[in-house]
């Protein structure tokens, strides 16, 4: 039976990347016959400290278990028949994991689903951006035999480096996210909805205008639900604030009836994968999401969903969503079956154990 080894930063089921690039299709892949070595690099007492403000010596202590960590992940690497790096293999502008890995003669799958050659760095960690090198995500993508890509505009990017590329979207579990509440048609208000991290909460926050303008406009026929790990408070906005968990999401996000993903038209968002947008959708949600990148393959505007470019388009849209109950039906149907036949795990999961059994038998690359 042959052996995947995933280098990726966190534990299962702690990053969302993680999450729904690999790890739910795990199952399936491990009754397909291939074994899992699942080489994570941060646990969860090294999390909480990573993501904490300050503690420069700790983080220094972190950052050498981390090395070790890492180093014993290649020297097991021996044993695997694939190797599969999520992003990274270490959070420094190294590469020096990779070129390890590469060495092993073992096939490299690079993923990533994030425009990551641009510097991005948490908040808390400001100060050590100095450690970071984006430019290391070409010289990682020289080292792959195969480049998966989420979506074009990364896809792009990474064939100025290698023929080799895969684009395959992050997708969503059809069977986990379903339509599960039934409200009625005519109920109100009517619920808008949004999850996301904290970090991804800046693009929401910079949506709040047009949202205040919105419940102007429809008063108490109209309400918010944030699903977040940090709560929004908005005065004058009924919010109702949810702490995002794994194992609610589903039912979290089956009690809205609109969902929304406003986010900015700059080149980190052109590099993102829609994920909120078919999360929505795959729960039969009508969804209106900003005309920026990959949204706008996922959504025919009027179709399965709506677009915005604008504000006067996100009140137009939204608040004719709010007022007609059969086109909410309509669109979330199209929604979901978008989702089932393009964005789904059961549309891909027989094309990753394609790519795996090609490389397996490929001619090793020199």
């Amino acid at each position: 039976m042959p052996t995947i080894q995933f280098v990726a930063a966190h534990r299962p089921d702690r990053s969302p990347s993680q999450r729904y690039r690999f790890e739910q299709y795990l199952p399936y892949w491990e009754r397909n016959g291939f074994a899992v070595d699942y080489a994570a690099l941060l646990n969860e007492r090294d999390d909480r400290l990573f993501y904490a403000p300050g503690a420069w010596l700790p983080k220094a202590g972190l950052l050498a278990r981390a090395w070790m960590t890492r180093r014993s992940h290649v020297q097991r690497a021996s044993t695997a028949d694939l190797i599969f790096i999520q992003r990274e293999a270490f959070m420094t502008g190294s590469v020096r994991f990779e070129r390890a890995l590469a060495r092993t003669g073992k096939p490299v799958i690079f993923d990533f689903d994030d425009a990551i050659w641009l510097l991005d760095v948490s908040e808390a960690n400001k100060r050590l951006s100095w450690l970071k090198d984006p430019s290391k995500t070409a010289r990682i993508i020289q080292m792959a035999d195969l480049v998966i890509a989420g979506n074009e505009y990364l896809a792009n990017y990474a064939r100025r480096f290698h023929q080799r590329v895969e684009v395959i979207p992050t997708v969503v579990d059809t069977e986990r996210y379903r339509h599960t509440i039934e409200r009625s048609s005519t109920q109100l208000p009517v619920t808008i909805g949004w999850t996301g991290s904290y970090t991804s909460l800046t693009h929401l926050r910079a949506a709040i205008p047009m949202l205040q303008q919105l419940h102007q406009r429809l008063g108490d026929r109209v309400r918010f639900r944030i699903i977040s790990d940090r709560d929004l408070l908005v005065p004058g906005l009924p919010i109702e604030n949810v702490r995002w968990s794994s194992a609610t999401e589903a039912a979290d996000l089956a009690a809205m009836d609109i969902g929304i993903m406003p986010m900015p038209d700059d080149e980190w968002s052109k590099g993102k994968c829609g994920f909120k947008g078919l999360q929505y959708m795959a729960m039969g949600k009508p969804v209106v999401l900003s005309a920026v990148g990959v949204n706008n393959t996922i959504v025919q505007d009027g179709f399965n969903g709506f677009l915005a470019a604008s504000t006067e388009e996100w009140l137009m849209k939204l608040e004719k969503l709010v007022n007609d109950s059969e086109l909410r039906a309509r669109l979330g149907a199209q929604a979901r079956l978008t989702v089932e036949q393009h964005y789904s795990v059961n549309a891909w999961k027989d094309r990753y154990l394609q790519l795996f059994n090609e490389l397996l038998n490929a001619t090793p690359r020199s």
